[in-house]
């Protein structure tokens, strides 16, 4: 089983019989549907399925895009987010892992790191965001942005491995809101 949180959101999607929901228009974004509802996620610097700007990559200011979502379901506590690139070799490739967002957010700006949020370590071996940076010549690759709600904050250290949340995502996710950009180098 690839490791990273994305992997864990699948088990906690699965149990909790999670239907993914079509896209309605370009503008839409499809949204995971758990129990508790759905959430959707947007980006004002892309639509769902379409080219992620250079801005936000490794050969721009690597900065993490900027997002915007619904209001999450009663009783959520937090926000956790993750983007992974679902096309890497051998396993998904963690670009992104934040918890700890307050549950009254609903934007993320651009390359914002909300007071009191901490950041995980990711497969670059960094702390933070490193944007996506496939190898020049690939085909495009996928990257998945993930929002959890959750029923109840993580507390975890900053540089944290996604590996780390699996169980507490499984048990304690209200909803969750996914959106999909793709990116290549020439």
């Amino acid at each position: 089983m690839p490791s990273g949180l994305l992997a864990a959101s699948r088990c906690a999607a699965l149990s909790f019989a999670a239907v993914l929901a079509g896209c309605g228009g370009s503008s839409s974004t499809p949204a995971t549907r758990v129990p508790g509802g759905a959430i959707r996620l947007a980006s004002p610097a892309f639509v769902h399925g379409a080219t992620i700007p250079a801005r936000y990559t490794c050969d721009g200011a690597d900065a993490s895009p900027p997002l915007a979502w619904s209001q999450p379901p009663a009783g959520t506590a937090a926000f956790a987010l993750t983007i992974e690139d679902l096309d890497a070799p051998g396993r998904e490739f963690v670009h992104w892992a934040i918890v700890g967002l307050p549950a009254n957010l609903t934007t993320l700006g651009e390359g914002a790191r909300p007071a009191g949020a901490v950041e995980g370590r990711n497969d670059f071996g960094k702390l933070g965001y490193n944007g996506p940076c496939p190898p020049r010549g690939s085909r495009p690759h996928r990257y998945r942005i993930v929002l959890y709600a959750l029923r109840a904050p993580l507390t975890l250290r900053s540089g944290f491995r996604v590996a780390e949340v699996g169980s507490a995502l499984a048990k304690d996710t209200r909803a969750v809101g996914e959106l999909i950009g793709t990116y290549s180098r020439q």
